[in-house]
């Protein structure tokens, strides 16, 4: 065999890892996806919702992630407190649907214990029948809780980095768009997707496919992409731009949508990424604010959770801007639904362990590193020992 064809029949490895994707292995094995649970979601803040979604008493919102499941609710005394949405009875879950209002106190379908909205449990039909029994240490169990610039985040193992310092990065543009005073424009619900969760979130920072997958995308937004990570956190941001369109949507969005007063100049027609660890995603552009999800279900399938939030505003020029901006982004997201599909169907090839990542690729680049960081057989090309997997759990 020539030395060209034994090149071509063994690629030489790029000695930099950080040069390298995660390998495939990790965006299917069973094991993997039991690590990251652990290590990376249990302990990582994750966002339910506005808190102008929960302006009524016993409004609540639900969060499921893995087999946790959780809501929080506006109690009587206008606080949201967030608990595991479990029965301190039998484990039946109290709360159903993403969202809904339980009304003055929360009364389990199964047997009917009650409980006020501060977790305290009240209510026992038969209470007679259980032996030595208080009911003060039966409460519904809390999770930890916290809002920011509006927004409402849980935890399910406190501890690590406050909410306050894992949004610092975007603290200023949280403040420039009026986040905390933005009501939902929908509420927060969910669509799957039959890939893992870091293919989807790759995807979501990858700006190389956005000429070649998403015509109507650059057709708005041309080649002013520019990519930057602060403390962390990725940003994608880009100009609406003033040329010819190809797609009417975008033609009439751009042409439609009117001035935002209390943003500055250079954010009028900006649209702006953030994506923050490990899986959420926040969109500013002028006429409204949404945020993404890509939350873990299976080794190859997670779920799209999302909403979208604005600042009241009566112009009819507004309201259809916001419509355009929806129907572009629905295309986007359908484009992007086969690419990840595309992706995820040759992670379990034979013929794939890894990928190269360009020089321009520092968001895909971050994300790996920090991956293997935080679980170290990541760095593995090919899947570790199950002896080596049961390290990384005590680790």
């Amino acid at each position: 065999m020539s030395q060209t064809a034994e090149q071509h029949a063994k690629p030489k490895l790029v000695a930099d890892q950080d040069a390298q994707s995660l390998p495939a292995w990790t965006y299917y094995d069973q094991d993997f996806f039991e690590l990251e649970r652990e290590k990376i979601f249990l302990p990582a803040w994750h966002l339910v919702g506005h808190e102008n979604d929960l302006q009524d008493v016993g409004d609540y919102l639900t969060f499921k992630m893995y087999n946790e499941i959780a809501f929080v609710v506006r109690g009587k005394d206008g606080e949201i407190r967030g608990f595991h949405n479990v029965c301190r009875h039998r484990a039946a879950r109290m709360v159903d649907g993403d969202y809904g209002n339980c009304g003055r106190n929360l009364v389990c379908p199964y047997h009917a214990w009650t409980y006020q909205l501060d977790g305290t449990l009240t209510g026992v039909p038969y209470l007679e029948q259980y032996e030595n029994f208080d009911k003060a240490e039966h409460g519904l169990t809390p999770v930890e809780v916290d809002s920011f610039a509006g927004f409402v985040f849980l935890r399910f193992i406190p501890g690590g980095p406050s909410l306050k310092e894992y949004l610092a990065p975007v603290a200023e543009e949280f403040a420039l768009y009026k986040t905390k005073e933005m009501k939902p424009l929908r509420q927060p619900g969910g669509r799957l997707r039959e890939v893992n969760w870091k293919n989807a979130t790759d995807n979501y920072v990858d700006a190389l496919h956005i000429p070649i997958a998403h015509d109507g995308l650059h057709g708005l937004l041309g080649s002013s992409y520019k990519l930057t990570i602060d403390r962390g956190v990725h940003k994608i941001f880009s100009q609406v731009e003033t040329k010819q369109m190809s797609l009417p949507s975008n033609r009439a969005y751009r042409k439609i949508l009117p001035s935002v007063d209390h943003l500055p100049e250079d954010r009028q027609h900006m649209w702006t990424y953030y994506k923050l660890w490990p899986n959420l995603m926040f969109d500013f552009y002028a006429d409204q604010i949404d945020f993404m999800q890509f939350i873990p279900l299976t080794p190859t399938t997670c779920i799209l959770r999302e909403s979208a939030y604005a600042l009241d505003d009566d112009r009819r020029e507004m309201k259809l801007a916001r419509y355009l901006n929806i129907r572009i982004n629905r295309n986007v997201n359908r484009e992007d639904k086969d690419l990840i599909e595309r992706v995820q169907d040759g992670m379990g090839s034979l013929s794939f362990a890894q990928g190269p990542l360009g020089t321009s690729e520092i968001c895909l680049r971050h994300f790996a590193k920090a991956m293997r960081e935080a679980i170290p057989v990541a760095k593995s090309r090919e899947k570790p020992s199950a002896d080596k997997i049961r390290e990384a759990f005590n680790a």
